[in-house]
């Protein structure tokens, strides 16, 4: 698909409609012959290539001017391989696609939240869900994956063959590398999972409110049951103000999820709804939270101490005054902990298994005039997040971030490196915030 194609304009769009890039050609792959054929003719025209399966990277790096798109969408075919427990997928299935299909045979996946991200780019990432305390990252249910290199090979990457590329897809290999076409995935024992959906909000939030939940999370996160996984946003929303709202999945009954969240109730205007149901009932009702599409800005970093009361309040500070159009402004605690925790730093590509959190900042709207005052305004409040936190999450990426490598990979840096001299020593997939 070329910009004379009637429908140039609307394939060009990223999930973020705050992204406006202009590709060269737009190529929809249905086969991994396809994927071979396109780097070839990038390669010999001497054209950048992107590759994009959802179309959600946070800054459009999926996308690109005057670049090659390799749109791996349409390959999206999904096996189960039942007395192994291994899911087979081809590279371009999605969230609600995979969700459906083992949700209806008795299993669940440690996915992540919005239905259309491609399962691949949250996977190559690390990938956190709402399955994360209790499974893992995504990348840690992973155990191959088939891959079009630099010279238009198909290669194979696992334990055995290739470990050094596997290691290092499992949380740097979105966009580098080579171009992923299939990954295989070991699923949890298919027991029919209930799980409770965990919604807590308060009504009547002040600033002091959302300082004070704050500190009950960061006393409360490390010593939580692993089988509970939650997000909280502190936000200011326009025409309701200032909120606090929680949610994700715990496995296992409402009443043992209450007594766990019985904390958050100390502060008044508590409340907490408990929904229990199947897996997919569950996955069912967070993706219809979910628009179409956003115009915004976020990004998010990890957190590996505790904040004193005065950070605090400086933390719910941020988003007392949205940049003018702001339709909602956040401040978002990612739990981790649990199984993450439990696979070291060096043991795959995702460094930062010991912290507690990751805290997110965001700004949306939806008027393209305020575009530039929400960017500035994430911006800086980034910049006062980076001085108190650990290193940033590369699936909640920021463009123009110094040292980009050594925030997101931290001290696995080196050795990614290594192994994208090794397999990718021209550079055929470089995009801006590449490795080198």
């Amino acid at each position: 698909m070329t910009p004379i194609d009637p429908f140039y304009d609307e394939a060009r769009e990223e999930w973020n409609r705050a992204i406006h890039k202009f590709p060269l050609v737009i190529v929809y792959r249905e086969r991994k012959q396809d994927v071979v054929n396109a780097i070839s003719w990038a390669r010999k025209h001497r054209v950048g290539i992107r590759i994009r399966s959802g179309g959600h990277h946070y800054e459009g790096y999926s996308i690109g001017n005057s670049v090659l798109v390799i749109d791996i969408s349409r390959l999206n075919a999904v096996e189960l391989d039942k007395k192994r427990n291994i899911l087979q997928m081809e590279a371009g299935a999605k969230n609600s696609e995979v969700y459906d299909f083992v949700g209806s045979r008795g299993y669940a996946f440690p996915g992540g939240t919005c239905p259309t991200v491609g399962v691949s780019g949250f996977t190559l990432g690390g990938g956190w869900g709402f399955s994360s305390r209790l499974y893992g990252l995504g990348c840690d249910s992973l155990i191959e994956l088939e891959m079009v290199n630099d010279k238009g090979r198909l290669i194979t990457a696992n334990k055995y063959r290739n470990p050094d590329l596997f290691w290092a897809c499992r949380g740097a290999g979105g966009g580098n590398f080579g171009v992923v076409v299939s990954m295989s995935f070991q699923l949890p024992n298919p027991t029919n999972p209930d799980v409770t959906l965990v919604r807590l909000y308060y009504v009547d939030t002040t600033k002091a409110k959302q300082a004070h939940v704050m500190n009950i999370w960061q006393n409360w996160l490390p010593c939580l049951d692993k089988r509970m996984t939650l997000v909280a946003s502190f936000y200011n929303a326009a025409g309701e103000g200032l909120g606090i709202f929680a949610t994700g999945f715990f496995y296992g009954s409402p009443e043992e999820a209450r007594e766990i969240l019985q904390p958050f109730a100390e502060v008044e205007g508590f409340r907490l709804e408990l929904e229990e149901s199947s897996f997919l009932a569950a996955v069912k009702k967070v993706e219809a939270t979910y628009p179409p599409h956003e115009k915004f800005k976020s990004t998010g970093r990890f957190v590996d101490r505790s904040y004193s009361l005065g950070e605090l309040d400086d933390i719910a500070g941020l988003v007392q005054n949205p940049a003018d159009g702001s339709v909602y402004a956040a401040v978002s605690f990612y739990a981790m902990g649990g199984e993450i925790r439990n696979v070291g730093k060096r043991e795959t590509s995702f460094f930062y298994r010991d912290a507690t959190y990751i805290m997110g900042i965001q700004s949306v709207w939806t008027d393209d005039t305020y575009a530039n005052e929400n960017e500035d305004w994430v911006r800086e409040r980034f910049e006062f997040i980076k001085s108190m936190t650990e290193g940033s999450y590369v699936n909640f990426p920021i463009d123009k971030l110094k040292n980009y490598e050594c925030e997101y990979f931290g001290g696995n840096v080196k050795r990614l490196e290594r192994v994208n001299e090794k397999y990718d020593p021209n550079q055929v997939f470089k995009f801006p915030q590449a490795l080198r």
